[in-house]
């Protein structure tokens, strides 16, 4: 997607990076550049204020579902293994799923 206007940073940079943005997960100086972008840029403005108000519905809505501390723990630790550069073999992702849903519920609160 593009506005079509010139900006520093692309319309494809900031949608590809929005949840980072939205979830304050990127560096201050990429922030910046990203809320200069946002404030030029009506459709980026408009995709960024639908995002946020989807982010807020699902927290509303399900914010309160009880995670097994397996499988936090093992999706925390595939983002990091993909964030890193290694590859993650799709079976063994859906298997620790499924083994961690069939050890049933326990709570974890952020």
């Amino acid at each position: 997607m593009s506005c079509g206007e010139p900006h520093d940073t692309d319309c494809s940079e900031v949608l590809d990076h929005l949840y980072e943005f939205l979830d304050h997960e990127m560096p201050d100086g990429d922030c910046a550049k990203f809320e200069v972008h946002i404030d030029e840029c009506s459709p980026c403005l408009e995709k960024y204020g639908l995002e946020q108000a989807v982010k807020k519905l699902v927290k509303r809505c399900c914010g309160h579902d009880d995670v097994p501390a397996d499988l936090r723990s093992k999706v925390m630790g595939r983002i990091e293994l993909i964030r890193s550069g290694q590859s993650v073999p799709e079976q063994d992702v859906v298997a620790e799923a499924r083994a961690a849903e069939a050890a049933g519920p326990s709570v974890v609160q952020d």
